[in-house]
């Protein structure tokens, strides 16, 4: 079987990029059991409710739901349980003391595959309040509609 090459993305939060605003990101590894493997490979999982806190100087990413194998016998694993983010120690500190501050938080964006390899990008975030994302539903529904006018234009005279 030839290894698989390029990036399949299994999950994206668009909840995450609503709620926060997007300081820095970063690609992380994840310490998975093989039914999780399996589950993710089927396409399966939500990043909705997710976050990473830190234990003992290492990254978890919890509240993902990477639902059950449906072929898995005893060995499957919990939905929700705790996963071991794979980072470099810099980068850990850098995360954790970014993220101690008040207002930020840690979160996942997406859950791919990499070259074969469960990757999850997170990224430093900062809660918007509810008139940025007003303004942000705002910003978005105003380029819509001059891309609407712009291409009944382009119809009209082109």
């Amino acid at each position: 079987m030839p290894k698989e090459t390029g990036r399949k993305v299994v999950a994206n939060n668009k909840k995450a990029r609503h709620e926060y605003l997007i300081e820095d990101t970063v690609e992380a590894g994840l310490v998975l059991t093989g039914t999780e493997v399996k589950s993710l490979r089927q396409g399966r999982a939500s990043l909705v409710d997710g976050y990473a806190t830190s234990y003992g100087g290492e990254l978890y990413l919890e509240g993902v739901h990477i639902p059950e194998y449906t072929q898995g016998t005893w060995t499957n694993h919990s939905a929700r349980r705790r996963r071991k983010l794979l980072l470099h120690r810099d980068e850990i500190d850098k995360l954790v003391a970014k993220a101690d501050q008040a207002g930020y938080t840690i979160v996942p964006l997406s859950l791919y595959f990499r070259d074969g390899r469960a990757k999850v990008e997170i990224a430093l975030a900062k809660g918007k309040k509810l008139y940025d994302k007003r303004q942000t539903l705002r910003e978005r529904q105003d380029r819509r509609e001059a891309e609407r006018a712009m291409s009944a234009h382009l119809k009209r005279h082109g």
